[in-house]
């Protein structure tokens, strides 16, 4: 996370429409597509004097960022108390510790340890279990004919799979969910909003707390799950301290829910806003690794994340100074027609669709295999169980969250 505090004083004559802070207007945050467009067009090495960071916007120099700039770019506690944010450091104290903010050699550490739950073939294994909970969630509803989208199904289908994964008890996914849409929020949003601050810290403390007694269980009676194999895990007599253990499986607990809700929410509103492509589809489930796939890039669950520059260097014709800070669009880079023909027609066919919705090199989401998997069974027994789907007249409302793209409800009938 790179935190910011609000409008920089130096905005001098800089265009206040192509600044990213923008997306904190409704009706910026609701279509971002046409500031991402302008900004790719205009200016895509962009300097934002309002966040005081570099925004990168086309796809090969997103790829450059993702690739090559450190990811070690939160503030530490003691950073936060000179900035005058010291009720933070107990964020920091956490993200310090988790893979999502380290560079090599720390970050393979952790990460080839958290890794191997998430192989191809040990999701692909999952594949029975994950009908059956998404069928159980179906039952639910099926007679009422109506259902909320995201409450019904994209928050509990990922909470529980991830809460089993790591070797929770299913039933707490409510819990689960809830602290882990207040450290999303933390992760993915621009500015610092004191009035969220008591909230999201609250929710940071009880989810330490739970994972640390989790600890203590799996510790007394290891298990294969993930919370075991990072307990039990040992490199060259090197084992990850309580605070690794406790502050990664936040992260695993948070990464596991939100790309997957926020791709499924998202996907079946695009589906429905794009009726051909929805009856081409329900015509033709071949299609559905495919769709997942354009789904992913056409509205994708992650719509940037920072990094600093390792050094100084020049990038669209711009000098960036090392470690000065760099926001990579995911979503812009989706977008690019350079690198994706009528980028921003969805076409559930399309061809040569590397997107970036699960970022690009050494931090790549190593979950992707299983949040693939969760969509592609609740996209298919979507289209199996509920016919005539149709939205609900009401309007759209996306969570206040600006690098986790997601809605708050997606209420339908069938």
């Amino acid at each position: 996370m790179t935190m910011y505090t609000g409008v920089s004083a130096t905005a001098d004559k800089s265009d206040p429409t192509l600044s990213l802070y923008r997306l904190l207007y409704p009706e910026v945050l609701a279509n971002p597509y046409p500031l991402y467009h302008r900004l790719s067009n205009e200016d895509p090495v962009h300097w934002d004097p309002f966040l005081h960071t570099w925004v990168v916007t086309r796809y090969a120099d997103v790829v450059t960022v993702l690739q090559h700039f450190s990811a070690t770019r939160t503030p530490t506690p003691d950073q936060l108390t000179a900035l005058g944010l010291s009720t933070l450091a107990p964020l920091a104290e956490v993200l310090v510790c988790q893979m999502l903010f380290m560079d090599a050699p720390t970050h393979g550490r952790i990460r080839n340890l958290a890794s191997k739950a998430f192989t191809p073939r040990r999701v692909a294994a999952l594949r029975s279990h994950i009908q059956d909970i998404t069928d159980s969630l179906f039952d639910a509803v099926q007679a009422r004919g109506h259902m909320d989208v995201i409450a019904d199904l994209a928050y509990p289908l990922p909470a529980i799979v991830t809460a089993e994964m790591l070797g929770l008890p299913a039933s707490d996914w409510k819990q689960l969910t809830g602290w882990s849409a207040d450290f999303s929020e933390a992760l993915g949003n621009l500015q610092h909003d004191p009035d969220h601050a008591p909230r999201v810290l609250r929710s940071l403390g009880e989810a330490c707390e739970y994972f640390r007694a989790a600890i203590r269980g799996h510790r007394q009676y290891p298990r294969e799950d993930l919370i075991s194999a990072l307990v039990t895990a040992e490199q060259d007599g090197d084992r990850l301290s309580e605070e690794e253990v406790v502050a990664n499986s936040i992260m695993l607990m948070t990464g596991g829910q939100e790309t997957t809700t926020n791709l499924i929410g998202n996907g079946l509103l695009t589906l429905l806003r794009h009726p051909d492509q929805f009856e081409q589809l329900r015509a033709d489930l071949s299609l559905i690794p495919s769709a997942i796939e354009e789904l992913l890039r056409y509205e994708s669950p992650i719509q940037y994340t920072s990094r600093l520059a390792p050094d100084d260097l020049q990038m669209g014709g711009k000098m960036i100074r090392k470690r000065q800070a760099v926001i990579a669009v995911m979503g812009a880079a989706n977008r690019d027609p350079e690198r994706f023909p009528d980028p921003d027609r969805l076409d559930i066919c399309r061809q040569d669709n590397r997107h970036l919705a699960f970022a690009w090199g050494p931090h790549f989401c190593f979950g992707a295999p299983l949040a693939r998997l969760e969509g592609q069974i609740a996209f298919e027994t979507v289209l199996r169980r509920v016919p005539n789907l149709r939205l609900e007249p009401a309007p759209v409302t996306w969570r206040q969250n600006l690098g986790f793209r997601g809605l708050t409800s997606l209420p339908v009938t069938f």
